[in-house]
């Protein structure tokens, strides 16, 4: 039962959106917007609420969550648990063995 509590209680705080603090950092880093693979195929919008919403082909809203970046590193927590990160490197950022471009 304290497991299930456990588990309960990670997923709830996963799925909270950034506090104002959160919010009032993300909105001053740079790299807010959207960033787009070369053939456009999946789409990450970097809001400035410290959310993000990735599209996939004709899937618009096909993950969503919250991120945060240090410096020039991104750390990704998808709503349904799943984490991921990349790194902006020369205005390009490379997550998950892609590559996207700013748009």
């Amino acid at each position: 039962m304290q497991r299930i509590f456990a588990a309960l209680v990670a997923a709830t705080f996963m799925a909270q959106p950034a506090t104002a603090g959160e919010t009032e950092m993300q909105a001053n880093h740079p790299y807010v917007g959207l960033w787009v693979t070369e053939d456009g195929y999946i789409r990450h919008e970097l809001l400035p609420n410290g959310r993000y919403v990735e599209a996939r082909g004709t899937r618009e809203r096909a993950y969503e969550g919250r991120y945060e970046v240090t410096g020039t590193h991104i750390e990704y927590w998808d709503d349904t648990g799943f984490t991921a990160d990349g790194d902006f490197i020369d205005d390009v950022l490379h997550h998950a063995g892609m590559i996207l471009y700013r748009r």
